[in-house]
């Protein structure tokens, strides 16, 4: 168990002293096992949900009547 404490400021930081501290414990290949534990590919379907509420898309000549160009 490690048991020193590091002090962190911020995301990246903590990124990198927790995958150090990963493969430190389980070595490479128990860090990549450990880590696609969380990796569950997602769900639904993403093509179709971004498509489905898309908003309008207004043409030049709208633009120019919503500024009064």
């Amino acid at each position: 168990m490690i048991s020193a404490r590091l002090n962190v400021s911020n995301s990246v930081e903590i990124q990198r002293n927790g995958l150090g501290a990963l493969k430190q414990a389980l070595g490479i290949t128990g860090t990549i096992k450990f880590l696609e534990q969380f990796d569950n590919g997602g769900s639904g379907d993403y093509t179709r949900e971004k498509y489905e509420n898309e908003e309008k898309e207004f043409t030049d000549e709208e633009i120019r009547q919503m500024f009064g160009f």
